[in-house]
This record gives structure tokens, sequence and C-alpha cells, in this order.
């Protein structure tokens, strides 16, 4: 049984005004059981004595009712029995903050923004969540988690003749967000950072568009994050390669023969799960099913050795869960989520990086991506794109887009930053299940260099 109260509140400031201002709170439990070998589920937002009674009844009615039609009895391996608290560490706790002191933040943003010529549209927001929850199983697991999320951003939009060109910090898709306090808004600097946003949104719009070919690319890690993210973290999710979850973003490629021998990518590249990580977004204390927080192997030197587990689908592996069951509420069941997917750090300093690469395209930041749905063929377009020449980064591109294969993608990175330029980056829209259901993610990367690569198929 789960209960969960969540706070959240969003402000999104455009050229000058309150775009939206949202802040709400919800509060209710969800009951999952085990009955004839057969789940049922069932939710309430009445937290009453009885009402719980008629609930579970009603979950319990609900699995003798699929116990009819199971292909198999549900296996949840050994019993889960953590008792503990877990709390975001966080400095200033962001409900604390004056709401007039985050709209001064974030209308000084979008100010700076404005004051470039040629800037048609400027857009700043901040977001704050803080939710509850006591997770309680009949195998003598209590635990309460605190989890207190911060985020911010903002885009500065140019428009010119017949084009349109975008510029975000510190992320693209509205904002960066982790599992800190305040301070995580104001180490971003925002403001700081506005002027220097909608410059390189107006010089796009004067840019060549990227050319087309076959050539060395160097991601940042801002559009890493989504690369992994997409082509690392949801194959990985064992209920798709079982086919338990596939309607919303369809299965995977990395199927069960692959484990342990299937060579991902070149030998430099580590990929870890990590639930562990100050600070990322997939960071808590325990997953949904009370299986505290892990940091798992997912590539080891290229090759494929970990999926991302429930206990139900670790079980038929004969393995324990790594703890990636998370519910979006509590009207929700818990499915397999990411956590930090993290890509580990190289060695490489990026401007020894840079200076490495005679012939290539740097590209930052994301724009559009598109993927199928075994995660194999991919293509990505970033913001903003730099020619690298003889070692110096050289010429500005506007529309710059890659695509590839995903082995083969991965088989020809030859070079990653080291820590110092290593960061979680937050993804709070990761979109799966049915209903749909939303979780926040993180994914720790630093700018990499790949060999090979199709870029500029679409033209701007």
């Amino acid at each position: 049984m789960r209960i969960v109260r969540r706070a959240s509140r969003s402000i999104t400031v455009k050229n000058g005004e309150v775009a939206s201002l949202e802040s709400y709170t919800t509060e209710g439990f969800g009951v999952r059981v085990v009955v004839d070998g057969a789940w049922g589920f069932a939710s309430s937002a009445r937290l009453e004595p009885r009402e719980v009674d008629r609930v579970t009844a009603l979950a319990v009615e609900i699995a003798r009712a699929s116990a009819l039609f199971k292909l198999e009895p549900v296996n949840l391996g050994e019993p889960v029995a953590h008792v503990g608290t877990y709390r975001t560490p966080v400095k200033v706790d962001p409900f604390s903050v004056p709401l007039e002191k985050t709209l001064d933040l974030l209308l000084a943003a979008d100010s700076a923004m404005r004051a470039v010529k040629g800037i048609v549209v400027a857009e700043s927001s901040a977001a704050f969540i803080r939710e509850e929850k006591t997770f309680a199983n009949t195998e003598g697991a209590y635990i309460e988690q605190e989890i207190v999320e911060t985020g911010g951003g903002l885009q500065a939009l140019a428009v010119g003749n017949d084009d349109v060109q975008q510029r975000s910090y510190p992320n693209s898709f509205g904002r960066h967000q982790g599992t800190a306090g305040y301070e995580l808004l104001e180490a971003i600097d925002m403001v700081g950072n506005a002027p220097r946003v909608a410059e390189e949104a107006v010089m796009l719009l004067t840019a060549p568009v990227c050319p087309s070919g076959v050539t060395t690319i160097i991601l940042d890690a801002t559009q890493l994050a989504l690369q992994v993210h997409e082509s690392c973290g949801h194959p990985i999710e064992l209920d798709r390669v079982m086919g338990m979850e596939a309607a919303y973003a369809g299965t995977s490629f990395l199927t069960l023969d692959k484990l342990g021998t299937f060579r991902y990518g070149s030998p430099i590249v580590n990929i870890t799960a990590d639930a562990t990580i100050p600070g990322g977004l997939g960071t808590f204390g325990y997953d949904d099913e009370g299986v505290e927080a892990q940091r798992t192997p997912i590539v080891r030197e290229g090759i494929f050795v970990g999926y991302l587990t429930s206990r139900e689908t670790a079980a038929r592996l004969g393995q324990r869960s790594n703890g990636t069951m998370r519910a979006d509420g509590w009207n929700r069941i818990p499915i397999i989520r990411m956590t930090n997917i993290n890509l580990e750090p190289g060695e490489w300093d990026f401007d020894d990086l840079i200076a490495d690469t005679d012939d290539g395209i740097y590209m930052e930041m994301n724009k559009s991506w598109s993927i199928d749905d075994k995660r194999l063929n991919f293509q990505f377009g970033t913001e903003v794109a730099y020619q690298i020449k003889n070692g110096k980064m050289g010429q500005l591109y506007k529309n710059a887009t890659y695509t590839g294969i995903t082995p083969q993608f991965w088989a020809g990175c030859d070079a990653i930053c080291n820590r110092n330029h290593w960061n979680v980056w937050g993804t709070p829209n990761c979109g799966k299940g049915q209903p749909p259901q939303v979780a926040h993610v993180g994914h720790g990367t630093a700018p990499a260099r790949f060999r090979n690569v199709q870029v500029g198929v679409m033209k701007g």
C-alpha cells in the first residue's frame, strides 16, 4: 500500500507578463495485491479506514478476476521488508521562498532576453515539487520518503525572413530539474545567461544550414543526455523486453539473448543506472515496491550487462530487483522507470577533445527527436552546431541533425570528457504506460565524440 501526497508549484513568465501560475496538492492511496497468482490494483483519494477496507477488497476482487486469464502466476522472488526513511537533502526549501522573489528572478531573465534586438518571444519558468510517500507491505516493509524537486529554465525565440530559431538554457524543452532545494535555481544563474542565449538565437537566423555528409561529431552533455535516454534508457526496461509494456513507445532490441554478450558500444562506453546520485532527478531512497535505491551496471566496457527490473521481472531472470518501479502518483500502478541512466565520464578535457579533432561538427542542446519502437533507428536535431576544423571551433550552423543505428552509433564513440564536464541532467517529462504516466528521470553525461555519423539528413 502506498499513501502519496504531492504538492506542486510552477510559474512561467512570457514577454514581461506572468503567463501561468499553478499550484496544487493531490493526496490519496493505492493498494496493489497478488491473489490467486494475479495482480489487482485500486485507489482512492479518501484517506479513511472504511475506504481503505473497501478499496483493498476491490483490489482483491480485480485480482481474482484477472487470475481467470493469467498465463503464469506472479512470482515476486524473495520478500522485501525494509524499514526506513529517506529525505532529499535541501539547503533552502523551495516552498519557503516568497513567490515574489521567484517572480522577480524570472522577470529579470525575461527582460534581459528581450533587451536583445530580434527576440520576439522570451520565456522563463520555475517549478517546485514536494512528494511525501509512505509504503508498507505484508512482508514487513514500512518506508517514509520526502522527495523535493526544483527546476528552472529559459528560452529565447528569434524570427527572421522565413525562419524561426530558438536557444534555451540550461536545457531545452522548458527547464533543467533536479532533486534539490531553491539553491539549484540560484546556481544556474538564468539572469546572467539570458543575454547570451538571446544573442545566439538571433545569430542563428543568418547562419548557414548544417551541411550533409558522414563525419565526426561531438555532442554536448545536454544532447547526449537525451541520446542516452532514448537509445539506452528505454530499451533496457525489462517489461518492454518481455512484452509486458509496449503500447506507449514500443518494445526493445535488447532481447534476453543479448544479456552479457551483446556489444552495445565501443570499449570506452560504460553506462550505469544509479538512483543514489545526489541531486539526480531519478534519485530516491526506495522504489514503489520498497526496494532500496541502487547503482547497477548496464553497459560495461561496451558489453550490455543489465536491465532495469521490478521484483516480478527480476525473478524471471533469477535475479533480485534493482529498484526501478515507480508510479506517477497514488492512483497509478508502479511500472519500470529509469532512475539516473548515466554515461560514465572518460578522461578528456573538452578543449583537448576539440583540439584533437581535425574535421567535424560540435552539436549542442536538443531541438527535435525521433526513434523507432525498437529503439534502434534514430534521428536528432540540435539547437546549435559549430564546424570543427583543424582542432578549432569555427562556423556557426543552424538546423543541425544527425541519424544512426544505436549499436553502430555507440561503437563509434572514441572519446568522452572527464568528470569536470559531467553533470546529471533532469528529464521531468518521460512518458510511459496506459493510462499515461510521467516519470522524472536523470542522465549523467559529459561531451563525447562519435566517428562516421550521418549528419544533415534534414535541410532547413
